[in-house]
């Protein structure tokens, strides 16, 4: 393992005593967001949720040794639901989250016939964690200092991460610090439509919209079509949430541009089409002669075809039980050893049947829903930032499960835009208790 590996054990030990600390009542005192000459004191659970939501592209794997991420995810549950039992703040609740909370439900009974019950908690646990995320947050968040606190530190990490990128050679000096690039490329789905949402509201508008296009940069670099979808659906979302039905040009406007940058990037032009079908040119999209037969999928479709006769077809209500793909792609060494079928919803399907992708993608609509009515139902700007980012960003990630592994990412997928989300229920709270 050596000293590199050494230093993610350190750093998770480090991070997860802060967390403790300030879970028991330690307070801490910081800057003022609104006005550096000030100091404020932050009580442990916003504290705590500052530094548990600005922390989310770490890691802190250790490769081959032990699955830390794993053992971190397990160990930041259990943080929050302390964090939620001795806060001295009541949690806020929506149908968004009673939804999930019945989703949660149904992939635990999903766990009862399931083949490996070992599984079957690993996947829990990845789903659990945005649901916890967000009840932490609406009891931290009540007014916008501790907001603004939260917005900040996970820009700031997600900035440095972007920079890092940038010098691959630095990066790796500690491998498994941050996540894999396509969780990093998921993650930025979010900073894109907070730096985005803050150049609307805020005088240092060029700077924001300049954060949102860097942020947006790496999955074009990288050229990874689930994100650069999800990018696009996002922003598709954020202006159909502040201009309604009047952003139907924009939103048209957007996948033309998506169309022309598919043939006129060649990277992602050889990407997207199968190598008898490079030969595509945009006049081929316009008369018709693309189908979703020419997209290169990589074999996947291939693998989600056999997952699905074997675990869905027979057994579409419920599926055959929680973790039972996980605990076969493990067991059976297919499809050259990969461990998950990069689609969840094809994984759903097939562990949770028809009823748990229903109740899972309509937490995402409810999310939304809600988002899109208290954009337009309150003035006060931290609430509108809150709505706006959540609403967007809960679309793109969702999109993105498709095509990947978004759900084994949680921690620094799915946290973003529900822990905005949290944060939106907690500021509605606050403002609901000033009146």
């Amino acid at each position: 393992m050596g000293a590199l590996g050494n230093f993610n054990y350190l750093f998770f030990i480090i991070l997860t005593l802060f967390q403790l600390f300030y879970i028991f009542g330690k307070t801490a005192v910081v800057k003022n967001p609104l006005n550096c000459d000030q100091f404020i004191r932050l009580d442990g659970t916003e504290a705590f949720w500052i530094l548990t939501f600005s922390t989310g592209l770490l890691a802190m794997n250790v490769s081959g040794i032990i699955d830390l991420m794993a053992i971190r995810l397990l160990v930041i549950e259990i943080l929050c639901l302390i964090a939620i039992f001795s806060s001295p703040r009541k949690p806020m609740w929506s149908r968004a989250l009673w939804m999930y909370a019945i989703y949660i439900a149904w992939i635990l009974i999903g766990c009862i016939y399931s083949p490996s019950s070992g599984f079957g908690f690993r996947v829990v646990l990845k789903y659990l964690y945005p649901l916890i995320i967000t009840i932490v947050a609406s009891m931290a968040v009540r007014g916008q200092e501790v907001f603004l606190k939260a917005c900040l530190g996970a820009l700031l990490v997600g900035f440095i991460d972007l920079a890092l990128n940038l010098l691959p050679s630095v990066k790796t000096l500690i491998p498994g610090f941050w996540w894999y690039g396509t969780a990093e490329a998921i993650h930025y789905i979010s900073l894109m439509v907070l730096c985005l949402s803050f150049s609307f509201f805020v005088t240092e508008k060029l700077k924001y919209r300049v954060l949102a296009f860097l942020f947006i940069i790496p999955c074009f670099v990288w050229v990874f079509r689930t994100s650069i979808f999800g990018s696009f659906v996002a922003l598709s979302a954020f202006f159909f949430i502040k201009y309604r039905f009047k952003s139907l040009p924009i939103i048209f406007s957007l996948f033309i541009l998506g169309v022309a940058l598919v043939f006129t990037i060649p990277s992602l032009h050889d990407k997207m089409f199968k190598e008898e079908k490079s030969k595509f040119s945009l006049k081929d999209f316009q008369e018709g002669k693309v189908s979703q037969e020419d997209i290169r999928t990589n074999s996947r479709d291939v693998m989600w075809e056999y997952l699905l006769k074997k675990f869905y077809a027979e057994h579409s209500l419920m599926g055959c039980g929680t973790g039972t793909v996980q605990h076969h792609m493990y067991s059976s060494h297919l499809f050259g050893g990969l461990k998950v079928p990069h689609n969840d919803y094809v994984q759903l399907l097939c562990d949770n049947g028809l009823v748990g992708l229903v109740l899972y993608v309509s937490i995402a609509l409810f999310v939304f829903l809600h988002c899109f009515r208290v954009y337009h139902k309150y003035s006060d700007i931290p609430i509108r930032i809150c709505a706006l980012t959540a609403g967007a960003s809960v679309l793109g990630v969702a999109i993105t499960s498709y095509s990947d592994n978004t759900v084994n990412y949680s921690m620094a997928t799915l946290s973003m835009p529900y822990g905005f989300y949290g944060m939106m229920l907690g500021l509605l709270g606050g403002k609901s208790k000033e009146e």
